[in-house]
């Protein structure tokens, strides 16, 4: 599966997290993420990339649960935005790369947001220190007024 799907979805966050070329890309889609059909969707293409990469069952269910954690995160506390989804090679090893991005309000105090059990919806508040622990590499670039950009990186070892 090679090549590249993109959907209409544009949000006005410029995080560099967001617009960074990687040059390891393989393919790549970009969703929406307004609803509960979009966070579905980005867990059926994580998914795909995560067998297609031959990522073990334990591993895959790794990549889609903090993706679907994210996702949420996304429309609940960001007011919606998009996933761009990608599939890496860097030459020795294949990876699935997801940045998700929103206009929202950002976060104000991120270490406080990152701590096991802070919430400001009612969860669990194990949204981002759980997709975090769940991944390779965790960035996260978010701007009071105007938006967060989260991306996460799972690794074929």
């Amino acid at each position: 599966m090679t090549g590249s799907t993109q959907f209409e979805v544009t949000i006005q966050n410029h995080s560099p997290l967001l617009t960074a070329q990687d040059t390891y890309v393989i393919n790549s889609q970009r969703l929406p993420l307004n609803s509960d059909e979009h966070v579905v969707a980005v867990r059926k293409l994580v998914r795909e990339y995560a067998i297609d990469i031959k990522l073990s069952l334990v591993e895959q269910t790794k990549v889609v649960t903090a993706a679907s954690e994210l996702a949420r995160n996304t429309i609940k506390y960001g007011g919606g935005g998009m996933v761009v989804c990608m599939k890496l090679y860097d030459g020795v090893r294949d990876g699935v790369r997801l940045v998700f991005g929103d206009d929202g309000p950002g976060i104000a105090d991120l270490s406080l947001a990152l701590t096991d059990g802070y919430t400001t919806g009612g969860g669990l508040g194990l949204g981002l220190s759980g997709a975090k622990r769940l991944v390779d590499d965790f960035e996260i670039d978010t701007r009071v007024g105007e938006g967060t950009a989260v991306s996460i990186t799972k690794w074929k070892k």
